[in-house]
Order: structure tokens, then sequence, then C-alpha cells
């Protein structure tokens, strides 16, 4: 069995116990454009803040029409606790109306479409079409990007190429998990400053890549 995919069945046993992250329990919901509207939130912010926005908005608004509709100073308020506020206000109304124009409400389902959307980029795109989808992509958050490098099995500079490295590593069956995986590794175990490597389960498999210390 190649690194890789040793990696990702350790993993992937390890943290089967673990609660997901919001965006991944938003899509349980075979909603693609709650999962969209909760990825958009969880930008640039913890995931228990996506939680408390992601919950506090989806009671009042979580269609594209009930969102466009929202006064924008409201929309503020509903998602405040994600961070960037103002700015994510003024993006889930874009997408929204645009959803409503151009797609009759409907979230795209391919990356070059959803791409053509403004305020959704490569991670989001992927995200939907993951998660809300179940299409074979990996979508490459700050976590995904980090631990590939420090485990050894990439070197890349920018969340583009590792996606493209990683596709080429990791057996298909494996993509649409590696972001759930890695997101809850990197939170609870392989932290970016000081990781736990004591009680790390793939550490006889990781190089440590510019780790200076550790628990």
């Amino acid at each position: 069995m190649k690194k890789p995919e040793k990696i990702m069945k350790i993993l992937l046993k390890e943290f089967k116990p673990y609660a997901k992250p919001t965006v991944r329990q938003t899509s349980e919901t075979k909603n693609p454009f709650k999962t969209l509207i909760s990825c958009l939130l969880s930008l640039r912010t913890q995931d228990k803040n996506t939680a408390k926005a992601s919950a506090s908005l989806f009671k009042v608004a979580n269609t594209p029409e009930e969102i466009a509709k929202l006064p924008i100073k409201k929309l503020e308020k509903l998602i405040f606790s994600s961070g960037h506020y103002k700015k994510k206000a003024r993006t889930l109304k874009h997408v929204s109306q645009i959803l409503i124009k151009k797609y009759n409400s409907k979230v795209p389902k391919t990356k070059e479409t959803l791409l053509s959307i403004k305020g959704i980029g490569p991670k989001t795109a992927n995200i939907v079409l993951s998660f809300a989808y179940e299409k074979n992509v990996i979508a490459v958050d700050t976590h995904v990007h980090r631990i590939p490098n420090r485990l050894g099995l990439v070197k890349t500079k920018t969340p583009e190429q590792t996606e493209i490295e990683l596709m080429k590593i990791f057996p298909k069956k494996y993509w649409k998990e590696i972001n759930t995986t890695l997101i809850l590794f990197g939170k609870n175990i392989c932290v970016p400053i000081s990781p736990k490597c004591s009680t790390c389960p793939i550490k006889k498999l990781c190089q440590r890549v510019g780790v200076e210390r550790s628990r």
C-alpha cells in the first residue's frame, strides 16, 4: 500500500467518531444552496462561528429569494458571528441574486460555472461539488494545503498547486474525504504551531517538514 493511501486509512479510522465540520454537516441536509452559503460564511473564521452564523441565518432565510430580500443591515446582524460580516453579507446577496437571475435559483453543478459567480472561489466551488453533489474533487483549504506539505507528500506553494498534486497521489475513492479528514486532523493534532506529534497516529509516516517544535 502506498504512503498516501496508508495515511488516509489511518486518519479515516481515527477521526470517524469526531463531529464533522459545520459545512459538511450542512451538506447532509441535501440542500446545495445551504451548503454554498455555509461555506461562504466559513471563510476566514473558526468552525464554531460558522455554526452560529449558519444557524442564525437559516432560521430566517435559507433560499436565494429569502436572502436577496433581506435588508443588508439585518443580514449583517444575522451573520455577525462569522466575522468579516459586512463583506460576507454583500457576497451572500450578490450570489443569491445571480442564482435567481441566471440559474433559476439552483446552484450550478460545474466548477467553471460556479467560479464565474463573483464571490465563489476554487475552495468553495469544490466543497459544493464534493459535499452537495458528491463529485470526486478535492476541496483545498488551509489545512488541506498545509498538512500534505508538512507530511512531505507534496511540495507546493498555493492551494491550487496542492489540489493538482493531491489528485496525482491519492486514489479517487479518497478525494471526497480528504477535506473533512484533514480539517479534523489539523484542528485536533496536526495544529499549525507546536503540533501534538507525541500522540499523532501517523507520526511514523510524517517527515515533519518545517516543524520546529512539537508536543
